[in-house]
């Protein structure tokens, strides 16, 4: 089946989680965001969007501050925390310019409140937001120190009644080890939330994946550098691993 005969029935979920890392939005740049870059991910989940897909986002902020980065270097962690959590802000309002320059409607949602630039984190109104086909990205982390973006990835999924969580990556699913520096590594077309705690296959942390798993929340690890990727995957094709 063509692209272009992909009907908003074929889409194998109707409202998903996306979770990218910070660093996807670097582009080739050691550091910050790439405009091209951002455009680029914006018309992937535009092009997700347009099947009549209901669509949340996370977005990390390891491309402007870490904060486990900033509390090893002596750091006080829970600041150092707080200001990894304002960086996902910037990434938001980044992705929320392009989503809305591409025509998509969309709500940067934030953990801590700044009335001024997003909203605050009410669970109803951002379903409501959802049913009405925006797209809703989730900033500041769950607003906690000591909590990564994907565990609150997956904590507003869950609460949020996504069907699933697309985490977009370098690589195309779930390797015994890191395919980049070994040519032998395997790729997982499936993996259990146990394999993945016990192998330390590197998905998501540990409280994300029990939590997944918890709530039986499906993972799908696939490539966020392969055109189409996103899309594909929700029409039954493409590279990736499901954790479940």
């Amino acid at each position: 089946m063509s692209d272009s005969l992909i009907a908003p029935s074929d889409a194998r979920y109707s409202r998903v989680m996306l979770k990218i890392s910070g660093e996807a939005l670097m582009g080739d740049q050691g550091f910050g965001l790439h405009p091209p870059t951002v455009e680029r991910i914006a018309r992937e989940v535009k092009s997700v969007h347009d099947l009549g897909v209901e669509i949340c986002m996370v977005i990390g902020g390891g491309n402007i501050f870490r904060g486990l980065q900033g509390s090893a270097q002596g750091m006080e962690r829970t600041t150092a925390d707080y200001m990894g959590m304002l960086a996902t802000v910037m990434n938001a309002l980044a992705m929320q310019s392009s989503l809305e320059s591409i025509g998509v409607f969309t709500r940067v949602i934030s953990a801590i409140t700044m009335n001024e630039v997003a909203e605050p984190y009410i669970r109803r109104r951002a379903i409501r937001h959802l049913e009405k086909k925006r797209v809703c990205i989730f900033a500041a982390g769950t607003g906690n120190p000591y909590f990564t973006t994907d565990t609150a990835a997956t904590l507003r999924a869950s609460e949020m009644d996504c069907q699933a969580i697309f985490k977009g990556t370098k690589v195309d699913g779930v390797y015994d080890k890191d395919p980049k520096k070994h040519a032998d590594a395997k790729r997982y077309e499936s993996v259990t939330y146990d394999e993945v705690l016990a192998q330390h296959l590197g998905v998501m942390d540990a409280s994300a994946i029990a939590l997944a798993r918890e709530n039986n929340l499906p993972i799908i690890v696939f490539s966020l550098d392969e055109p189409g990727g996103f899309k594909g995957i929700l029409a039954g094709r493409g590279t990736y691993t499901k954790v479940s």
